[in-house]
């Protein structure tokens, strides 16, 4: 399993300097952000030379780019707003060759207008549950003129809310351009601890065979994020389910600071190598 890390861990005035500082701390595979090259995740254009950079600065550096994220609010309640993630994931798909990149991260979003990651009562509504079809629909449009992969998250706060809820889009959408991001931290919480097991289990049944990277973070008792292993998750139980339904996946390394990584990436090689 090859482990990696959100480039957007490490704070550099240039691209060559957040590779730099990736390899430095033995990691060799990324989960990019076109942050990284001064753009906003999902910008408006992406030029030619922009994309060659990246493609090249990494390849002389052996970093794998497992994906990119093209992270938008899926079913924002401004139709405008959402017509204009669809735009820019279009920009986005359209240089990911050049880039050498094949899967974009996707949240499925929420009924909140200010904040993607904020939990709304409408995001169980059915008309929510039209708008993510809708716009799941025209994104793997997309995704098949690009020649690209979409990996959703499921996340408690978003309208793909469980592992249940995520086999229900996928069943709907029925596109081998379809797959998943697994991060259990965002599955469990304080409440629910007593029950993570069932949660990682269901969670593997039905979503294993559909899984093309993991992440690796941690929460707290407080439901705050945290480094991976300084949390409730049980890693042991996560990477043996991780492992067992493949073990080339990525495991991608994130919700740290950067004086946290070297810690992080000790206690993720200990456990992978056990």
């Amino acid at each position: 399993m090859q482990l990696g890390i959100f480039a957007r861990t490490f704070t550099r005035p240039t691209l060559e300097g957040i590779f730099d500082a990736i390899v430095a701390h033995d990691l060799h595979c990324v989960q990019f952000n076109m942050a990284c090259v001064g753009l906003p995740a999902l910008p408006d254009n992406i030029e030619n030379d922009v994309s060659a950079r990246i493609r090249s600065e990494a390849t002389s550096r052996g970093i794998t780019i497992a994906a990119v994220s093209g992270t938008y609010n899926m079913i924002h309640p401004d139709p405008e707003q959402r017509q204009a993630g669809l735009r820019r994931l279009r920009v986005l798909a359209s240089a990911c060759k050049q880039m050498g990149i094949s899967i974009i991260t996707l949240c499925t979003g929420t009924r909140d207008p200010q904040n993607m990651w904020h939990w709304h009562a409408e995001n169980t509504s059915p008309q929510a549950w039209e708008d993510l079809l809708s716009s799941m629909e025209t994104a793997l449009h997309i995704a098949e003129e690009e020649d690209v992969i979409l990996a959703f998250e499921p996340e408690r706060a978003n309208v793909i809310y469980s592992a249940a809820r995520g086999r229900v889009l996928l069943d709907a959408m029925q596109s081998p351009r379809l797959k998943v991001v697994m991060d259990p931290a965002n599955l469990i919480d304080s409440e629910n601890k007593q029950r993570m097991y069932h949660i990682l289990d269901e969670a593997f049944e039905l979503l294993g065979e559909n899984i093309v990277f993991a992440h690796a973070k941690d929460i707290g008792p407080d439901n705050t994020f945290q480094p991976a292993g300084t949390g409730i998750l049980d890693y042991d139980y996560y990477l043996h389910h991780l492992q067992s339904t493949n073990a080339e996946i990525p495991l991608i390394i994130h919700g740290l600071s950067e004086a946290q990584v070297d810690t992080t990436v000790r206690f993720l090689q200990t456990k992978l190598q056990a």
